[in-house]
């Protein structure tokens, strides 16, 4: 089934979700947060929460995109340029925001089946995950290669499995280094400039591949 996706695609797709994966984003955040104050266990349920979650925005993406590309071949197109206009923006929206929008995340002791409730609420009732994942996944489809539903459903699994490993990695470390990581400015301040301008950067690499393409 991966034969559906373009090497070139896949290898583009895989390193630009570890760079975005690397970087915390809401998701990581919440994820440490709980590894924090509960422990470990209470971290890795919480991913399985925010990546159940995640899936579910994959095949609503996946849907939806198959439905514009049967409209309009041009239409998806146009979706594609919008999506990686929209990464470039939340990208400069990250790096003019100020320490205080990264303030900790305070969340109450919950049980375990409780903590994965809430990672997926907490990820399915969030529309910028949506638009983040319709803005996302058609940078690296070729409507011309298979079925756009195929290709993004199969980047949406290889997506999951690579953010519950990296996620996952996340919960272990900073349930270790919970004591470090408290209150500590400068690990925010980091966290705010890597992640804009990796999110600048995908936008203006796939907006260049597709137009080359």
């Amino acid at each position: 089934m991966l034969a559906d996706i373009l090497p070139a695609n896949l290898l583009l797709f895989m390193t630009a979700s570890l760079a975005l994966l690397l970087i915390p984003g809401p998701a990581v955040v919440y994820i440490m947060t709980r590894s924090i104050d509960q422990g470990r266990t209470a971290g890795l349920v919480s991913v399985a929460g925010i990546e159940s979650a995640t899936f579910v925005h994959i095949l609503a993406a996946a849907l939806g995109l198959s439905a514009i590309l049967l409209s309009s071949a041009l239409a998806f197109d146009i979706v594609k340029y919008i999506g990686a206009a929209y990464l470039i923006y939340i990208g400069i929206q990250k790096l003019r925001s100020k320490d205080e929008d990264d303030a900790n995340v305070v969340v109450p002791k919950q049980t375990l089946g409780q903590i994965y409730k809430q990672g997926v609420i907490v990820n399915l009732l969030n529309p910028k995950t949506a638009l983040f994942f319709f803005a996302f996944l058609p940078q690296f489809v070729d409507p011309t290669h298979g079925s756009v539903t195929t290709q993004i459903v199969l980047l949406g699994l290889i997506f999951v499995t690579m953010a519950t490993i990296t996620d996952g990695t996340y919960a272990i470390i900073s349930s270790a280094l919970s004591g470090w990581l408290r209150g500590n400015k400068r690990f925010k301040q980091v966290q705010r400039y890597v992640t804009g301008t990796v999110y600048v950067g995908l936008g203006i690499t796939t907006a260049l591949a597709g137009r080359k393409a």
